[in-house]
């Protein structure tokens, strides 16, 4: 049984729990509690253990295609109350085709925002990275679209919960443009989101901590605590550009990127 009060009592036993549940409700597109209201002094590291948990189950016959980082940009973390990014996992399944179709019927409550992805040419191992490091080691960068969702009801969530439920990930879009970093100053990279055709919002690549390469390298220097890499070939989203916004059936969402180009995505 978990314990229901305010004191901090998180076991092992806790965070299986926890884990399993995040995952049956991935599972069968229904939301739970958040998990702060059961344990409301859960740490950022004991939520990385329910994570694990919950990505033992999940990836179970998946390929771990790259990572994201969450909760870079000041009003995410404003909203949230946190000082810090958090990190999730990104599997095969979970990829979107350019321009095509994302089931709506395999989700909960999603959200698009609007990334600058970068794919990795070599590995990267924190601690110590620092962004030239990472425009080093990175093949080229593509226009982007993650659509979160949450395991979560209402998105009522704090920094503890959205760990826990991977960051929220869900699906993400890559373009078809590829544009070594070096080509352009990421910071100032525009972006422009249309959904159905009217413009939604706008952003820019400062957004993602000053810079979307500093969250990549903000995660290789935290997955390093753990004795973790970023490995050649895998596909980081460094953070949202601008909000996340909101879609239903039949909503098509665009995004267009200064100096490199779209990426779209159809709700069915």
């Amino acid at each position: 049984m978990l314990v229901e009060n305010g004191t901090n009592l998180f076991t092992p036993q806790a965070a299986q729990e926890l884990g399993l549940a995040l995952y049956q409700a991935e599972a069968t597109q229904q939301p739970i509690d958040p998990l702060t209201a059961r344990f409301p002094a859960m740490t950022p590291a004991e939520a990385y253990m329910v994570q694990q948990v919950m990505l033992e189950k999940m990836m179970a016959g998946r390929k771990v295609l790259g990572r994201k980082v969450g909760l870079t940009s000041k009003a995410m973390q404003v909203m949230l109350g946190v000082d810090q990014p958090d990190y999730g996992v990104l599997s095969d399944n979970m990829l979107v085709e350019d321009g095509g179709d994302c089931r709506l019927d395999e989700l909960i409550q999603p959200k698009v925002e609007p990334e600058i992805a970068f794919v990795l040419s070599k590995d990267l191992t924190g601690p110590g990275l620092t962004t030239g490091d990472v425009l080093a080691a990175t093949e080229y960068v593509t226009p982007a679209l993650e659509i979160v969702d949450s395991r979560i009801s209402n998105w009522k969530i704090k920094l503890a919960d959205t760990i826990a439920d991977n960051a929220s990930s869900a699906r993400y879009v890559l373009g078809k443009n590829r544009v070594a970093p070096g080509n352009l100053d990421l910071r100032l990279v525009g972006m422009v989101m249309e959904k159905n055709g009217q413009l939604a919002d706008t952003g820019a690549g400062a957004a993602a901590l000053g810079h979307p390469a500093a969250a990549v390298a903000w995660l290789g220097n935290k997955l390093a605590e753990f004795g973790v890499s970023l490995k050649a070939g895998e596909v980081i989203l460094p953070g949202a550009l601008c909000r996340a916004l909101e879609v239903t059936r039949g909503d098509m969402v665009l995004a267009e990127f200064g100096g490199l180009g779209q990426v779209s995505v159809r709700f069915v």
